[in-house]
């Protein structure tokens, strides 16, 4: 994937775009040779059986939008969720003695920094993950130590189950936002599905005689924005469709003041 979110928009565009094109000329250019080489035909059961492929292939690119738009739905949900165990860890540590208290909020303002810079340059995720999990050890520590003093504390126990809590949002963001992608067999399928759809399509337009590149490309450009906006939801990494970071932002203002 590319780093650059334009270059990654070509890649997510043109590809697709491309690959529907190409099979439609292909097609085209074998109907017309059948065409000239038979004359007319019959062409209601080649138009029954385009139709068969081309429905196929519209509820394989469904069910795959449906998929990638759940995740997203889903990496939304983990944000939102994550703001809320920050602020509540970050609440919760003012029941803690010092110097615990101090560290440990100190520890939760990094905390926060880091992924208000990992939302402005995704470039730095290794080195943002390394950190924030040093961080999340080291408040787990300070629960250890907690749990040590006086495992009978509703206050320490607050404190350790919102720790708990930031651990487990962590780990889910992570594993659901950038590691989760569509798996390639889906991937390979749609592909293949495509391409003789589309291929389908071509040669019917050229045994009807109906060759026009403007539909041609008009065809490409829809099913391409479609796999574009499928690719680029599969993609939070590249950073083309983003969710809100005002929750986050207002949070890093708080803790500051």
């Amino acid at each position: 994937m590319a780093n650059s979110p334009f270059l990654s928009t070509l890649w997510m565009f043109l590809v697709p775009l491309f690959a529907i094109l190409l099979p439609l000329w292909l097609g085209q250019r074998y109907g017309l040779y059948i065409r000239k080489r038979s004359g007319e035909m019959e062409d209601a059961p080649i138009s029954s059986a385009v139709g068969a492929s081309l429905a196929l292939f519209a509820f394989m690119l469904a069910f795959t939008f449906d998929m990638v738009g759940d995740r997203f739905a889903k990496r939304k949900e983990l944000f939102v969720n994550e703001v809320s165990d920050i602020r509540a860890t970050y609440l919760n540590a003012g029941l803690v003695p010092e110097p615990i208290r101090s560290q440990a909020r100190n520890f939760i303002i990094e905390y926060v920094d880091l992924r208000v810079e990992l939302r402005r340059d995704l470039s730095k995720l290794e080195q943002v993950k390394v950190k924030s999990q040093a961080i999340l050890d080291s408040l787990w520590h300070y629960s250890e130590e907690l749990a040590a003093q006086d495992r009978s504390s509703e206050a320490y126990s607050l404190f350790t189950s919102s720790v708990s809590n930031l651990v487990n949002s962590f780990n889910e963001r992570i594993t659901v936002a950038l590691q989760f992608h569509i798996p390639p067999a889906i991937l390979y399928v749609l592909s293949f599905v495509g391409f003789f759809s589309t291929l389908a399509l071509g040669f019917q337009f050229g045994v009807s005689g109906r060759v026009s590149f403007l539909v041609n490309l008009l065809i490409g450009i829809t099913f391409a924005a479609v796999m574009w906006l499928i690719f680029a939801l599969d993609h939070p990494e590249a950073g083309l469709i983003k969710i809100s970071d005002a929750p986050l932002m207002t949070l890093q203002q708080q803790l500051h003041h």
